[in-house]
């Protein structure tokens, strides 16, 4: 029986932990927080969107930085086996809209909770309050750790699991980009990621908390089209956040993070223009006597109509039957590319995900081993993978544990 340190107890490192476990070998698992999963424990707004249950390839289209890496690890553990992993540890599953995946009980506890069970009865010793601060390296391979406060533990495999450095607070402060830099490895430059847009409009502002359902919006940066997506979003004080920008956000970092981009709001998704165009026209045929400020209750939001009337270059008190057809249909218009100006990204702090880490062209993706240091894997954010929102990252946290831990000898 060989001995196998994970170091990290977040969704890669406890499923590594499992996966080393039911080969053989004597796991140890270092966390540094005060329990497991603290991560795990707020995604989805504490609900955890465990996976995704779309086919494969789809799995792969969501996938934003090196989707071929991942091919030995989601054909290995792919999101159908994720599912019979939670299902048989005691954590029923549910699918929502969009194929994503949740614990029925809609507590990410439960989730990290089942994980914990199958880690107790497969014997993982489990070290809490325990930080990691060296990888030990003998003549070209990796041997065992140093721990805070001096100690070493020795092993014939290490796995380093340690995430990101988004959610600091959750204990991702970038300890194994420090590992991996160490022994050797590349890096690529890190950047939050799913993570909300900053816009240079003011009146941004002042529709703080309103959340607009079902719209579509694109993102454009010097004339072209970085993405289009359909979904929800939210004004706040610094911009706009929501799942459908968290997407969009994934594109703005990889394609220009640090420069300004155009983002467009199709209030009305369901409607071509023309169809909107004879929409308004029948409303406002309704209103034809009102005051325009007092004719679009029913097309937006109370608190959007004052933007949209700033936006047009209609006056608010003109009476509805003065608008001219071009303002009519300039109106129009507006409602199909609402546009906003995004000047950047909130930090770490409110980003779920990590953009970057420890280069793929390093590991050896058919078993997560690094090429430069025999016996040493990594696994999970901590490298150069990221998807788009809806449990997608979890996978590949999932599949990258399970394939590091299955593959040491």
């Amino acid at each position: 029986m060989s001995k196998v340190i994970v170091t990290g107890g977040g969704a890669a490192g406890m499923m590594a932990a499992v996966a080393a476990a039911e080969n053989g070998h004597q796991v140890i698992l270092y966390e540094k927080n005060e329990k497991l999963g603290k991560k795990v424990f707020i995604t989805g707004k504490g609900r955890c969107n465990v996976t995704n249950a779309c086919d494969r390839e789809e799995l792969f289209r969501n996938v934003m930085s090196n989707p071929k890496f991942l091919y030995s690890a989601f054909y290995g553990f792919d999101n159908l086996r994720t599912m019979e992993f939670f299902e048989k540890a005691g954590c029923p599953l549910k699918t929502e809209r969009g194929e994503r995946v949740f614990p029925v009980s809609d507590h990410s506890s439960d989730v990290i909770a089942a994980l914990q069970r199958r880690l107790k009865s497969l014997g993982v010793q489990i070290n809490l309050h325990s930080e990691v601060k060296e990888i030990l390296v003998t003549d070209g391979r990796a041997v065992g750790v140093t721990l805070k406060g001096g100690a070493s533990e020795y092993a014939d495999a290490l796995i380093v699991a340690t995430g990101g450095i988004s959610y600091e607070t959750t204990g991702s402060t970038g300890d194994g980009y420090r590992f991996a830099q160490a022994t050797g490895h590349r890096m690529i430059p890190v950047k939050p990621s799913l993570v909300p847009l900053e816009t240079g409009e003011e009146w941004c502002r002042e529709l703080m908390g309103l959340a607009l359902k079902n719209v579509a919006v694109s993102l454009t940066h010097r004339g072209k089209e970085l993405y289009t997506g359909f979904g929800e979003m939210l004004f706040t004080h610094f911009g706009i956040s929501g799942p459908l920008i968290l997407s969009a956000s994934s594109y703005y970092v990889q394609k220009a993070m640090g420069e300004k981009a155009a983002l467009y709001i199709d209030l009305k998704p369901a409607l071509a223009e023309e169809q909107l165009d004879r929409r308004l026209l029948r409303d406002f045929e309704e209103n034809r006597n009102r005051q325009f400020k007092n004719a679009l209750n029913g097309l937006f939001p109370t608190r959007l109509v004052p933007v949209m009337i700033a936006l047009s270059d209609i006056s608010p008190e003109a009476r509805v039957n003065e608008i001219t057809r071009e303002q009519r249909r300039g109106f129009a218009a507006l409602m199909k590319r609402l546009p906003l100006t995004i000047t950047g990204t909130r930090d770490y702090a409110e980003a779920i995900i990590t953009k970057g880490g420890v280069s793929v062209k390093d590991m050896n993706p058919s078993t997560m081993e690094s090429k430069k240091i025999p016996g040493l894997y990594f696994a999970g954010e901590v490298l150069d993978l990221d998807a788009l929102t809806g449990g997608f990252n979890l996978q590949i946290a999932w599949s990258t544990g399970w394939l590091a831990g299955s593959s040491i000898a």
